[in-house]
């Protein structure tokens, strides 16, 4: 059985890179480790898929440190493993966020100067990609957040080109559901560390966390339907422009 849902997940992975084209003879690819779940999967699933795929591509693991007291060896021993070099940033962002600018609502900022710092460093390193472990509850809950605090519809998508930094952010679990990435961490024994951050589990993303898991309970194949509203959506099912 754990062996079948391996394969399942290295199948589902495969295919979303394959059906948005994610890589290329010749990447070199940054992948983002934060030491939560998503990213050691991410890591842990592109090695697999490295090994067997017919286009030659390079892993980097890359740590961008907001300023936290962090268990970095682990991280390192695991990139070790997987046989995939490791790369440490230092920042001072949570000093800027938290002690400078004394954010109300710190996440914002936050996630801006990590993303900057981790496409920075991928450029520094010669990589082309950087990968993030965002799965498809990040995309549902992305659209609601923009939904309900922004009145957009709007997430992020499988692959952006980043004009600024020149580089291409992939997502190669973004039809992968949270408990099936969770539950590959599991299996695998993928080292998890604890969020260190004051805001954490505190924040406008946990509210919609929330609102998606009562939703699910009640219509147990809400992100699969999402997900194909998302594959299929046409301007034509939407209001029209007013005059």
């Amino acid at each position: 059985m754990a062996k079948e849902f391996r394969r399942w997940v290295l199948a589902g992975v495969k295919k979303t890179i394959v059906d948005y084209g994610m890589l290329a003879s010749g990447d070199r690819v940054a992948v983002g480790l934060s030491g939560g779940k998503d990213s050691a999967v991410l890591l842990h699933v592109l090695n697999q898929v490295r090994r067997v795929a017919p286009v030659k591509f390079e892993l980097h693991g890359v740590f961008i440190d907001a300023g936290w007291p962090v268990e970095v060896n682990v991280l390192r021993e695991f990139c070790r493993r997987e046989d995939v070099p490791f790369y440490y940033k230092p920042t001072d962002i949570a000093a800027i966020v938290f002690d400078i600018r004394q954010e109300k609502n710190p996440c914002s900022l936050c996630a801006n100067l990590r993303r900057g710092a981790l496409h920075s460093t991928a450029g520094e390193l010669g990589c082309n990609k950087v990968a993030l472990g965002h799965h498809l509850d990040d995309v549902l809950e992305t659209f609601l957040l923009n939904l309900f605090f922004t009145g957009r519809f709007q997430t992020f998508t499988p692959v952006t080109f980043l004009d600024r930094s020149g580089v291409t952010v992939i997502r190669p679990l973004a039809c992968l559901p949270q408990e099936h990435v969770h539950e590959l961490a599991r299996l695998e024994r993928l080292p998890v560390l604890e969020n260190p951050c004051p805001a954490s589990g505190r924040t406008r993303r946990q509210e919609v966390r929330q609102v998606v898991t009562e939703l699910s309970a009640r219509y147990p194949d809400l992100r699969e339907r999402f997900l194909h509203a998302l594959q299929t959506a046409g301007l034509r099912n939407l209001w029209p422009a007013r005059h």
